[in-house]
C-alpha cells in the first residue's frame, strides 16, 4: 500500500485595508495549510485557527502534524471539531478527487456548483466610515454590516443611507447584551435588516429564548457541529455553519442536514482567508439561505484559480486550485 505523507504550512496574507469586528482588528489572514500526498497526488486543505476558541497557527500546525491517521474516517474519531481537522479533511477531499479523477461534488453526491449571491462585508468602525465604505460597495445586492459597540444605530443609518437598495444582514459578534438588545433590534428592523447573527455572548444566549423579535437571529459563536444544534432550538432561528468550526467538509455537510430537518435556517460563512478554504464552504452555500463566502475577497491578493465576483454573484474557485 502507498503511503500517505502529511506535510503543513503556515502562511500570512495581507488584508486590505484592515477588518475590526467587536473583539479587535488585523490586518493580515494567517492560515494553515495541510498537504496530504502519496508521491504521486497532492491534496489541499485550508485553514483559519481562532484565537476565539484557543487556537493559533502554532497549535493548528502541531496538532496536524502529530496526527498519524491516514483517511478521513479516522480523522473524524480522532480530531476533534476545529481548524485542524478542517485542513486535514479538505486536503483528504482534494486529494480523493484528484486520485480518481472526479470532482469532490461528485464524490459528495452533489450537484455541480453555481454562482451564488454572497454578502460583502462592512467592517466596523465609526458611521461616517462604514458609510464610506457601504457607498463604495452599494450596489452589491447583500452587505454584511460588522457591528457590537455603543452607537449601532447610527452605524445601520449611516450604512442604510449609503446603500439604500442593498439587502443587509448584521454581524454583532457577541457584542449586545441583554440591555442593549431590544433597542438594537428594533434599530435594525427600521433599516430592513434581514438577519442579526450571534447579538449576545455564546454564554449568555439563553437570553435569547424570551427576546421578542421580528428579525431572525443566527448563531455563529454558539455552534459548532452536528452536537451543537440542539442547544440552539428556542434561542436561534438560524445556524451559521463554518467548517473552522465544524472540522471540515465532512462535518458541515452532515451539521447543515441536520440543521434542516430541525427547522434551522442555514447559513454558510467563512473567516477572512484565501480561496483554498472558500472552495469546499462553496459546496455546503449552494443550498443555504445565505452565503457569507467574501473571505477571498478582502484580501490585498488571493490565490490564483480563485473565486471571483462579478454582476452580483460570487464564482466559484476551478478545480485547478481545489477539488
Amino acid at each position: 500500500m502507498t503511503s500517505i505523507t502529511i506535510k503543513t504550512k503556515v502562511e500570512d496574507w495581507a488584508i486590505d485595508g484592515d477588518f475590526s469586528i467587536s473583539r479587535g482588528s488585523k490586518t493580515k489572514a494567517i492560515v494553515v495549510v495541510a498537504e496530504v500526498g502519496n508521491g504521486k497526488v497532492k491534496g489541499h486543505g485550508e485553514c483559519v485557527p481562532y484565537p476565539r476558541y484557543g487556537e493559533s497557527a502554532e497549535s493548528v500546525d502541531a496538532i496536524i502534524k502529530a496526527w498519524r491517521g491516514r483517511n478521513r474516517s479516522v480523522l473524524q474519531k480522532e480530531i476533534p471539531p476545529g481548524a485542524a481537522r478542517n485542513a486535514l479533511d479538505c486536503a483528504f477531499w482534494d486529494f480523493e478527487a484528484k486520485k480518481s479523477g472526479r470532482p469532490v461534488y461528485e464524490l459528495a453526491g452533489l450537484n455541480k456548483p453555481k454562482p451564488i449571491i454572497a454578502s460583502y462585508t462592512i467592517s466596523l468602525d465609526t458611521p461616517q466610515k462604514m458609510a464610506e465604505n457601504a457607498h463604495r460597495v452599494a450596489l452589491r445586492p447583500l452587505l454584511k454590516i460588522k457591528l457590537g459597540k455603543d452607537g449601532d444605530a447610527e452605524r445601520l443609518a449611516a450604512v442604510r443611507a449609503a446603500a439604500p437598495k442593498a439587502r443587509l444582514i448584521v454581524d454583532a459578534n457577541e457584542g449586545w447584551t441583554a440591555k442593549n438588545i431590544s433597542e438594537n433590534l428594533a434599530a435594525c428592523k427600521k433599516v430592513g435588516v434581514e438577519v442579526v447573527e450571534q447579538p449576545l455572548p455564546a454564554k449568555d444566549d439563553a437570553a435569547l429564548a424570551s427576546v421578542s423579535r421580528d428579525i431572525h437571529v443566527c448563531a455563529d459563536e454558539s455552534a459548532f457541529d452536528r452536537a451543537s444544534l440542539p442547544s440552539l432550538v428556542g434561542k436561534y432561528d438560524m445556524v451559521n455553519i463554518k467548517l473552522d468550526k465544524t472540522g471540515g467538509l465532512t462535518e458541515a455537510l452532515a451539521t447543515a442536514a441536520l440543521a434542516r430537518q430541525m427547522g434551522l435556517g442555514i447559513m454558510v460563512g467563512c473567516m477572512v482567508s484565501t480561496s483554498l478554504s472558500i472552495a469546499p464552504a462553496f459546496l455546503v452555500a449552494q443550498h443555504a439561505d445565505y452565503a457569507d463566502l467574501d473571505g477571498s475577497l478582502l484580501l490585498a491578493k488571493d490565490r490564483a484559480h480563485g473565486a471571483h465576483y462579478a454582476d452580483g454573484l460570487i464564482y466559484p474557485p476551478t478545480r485547478s486550485l481545489w477539488g
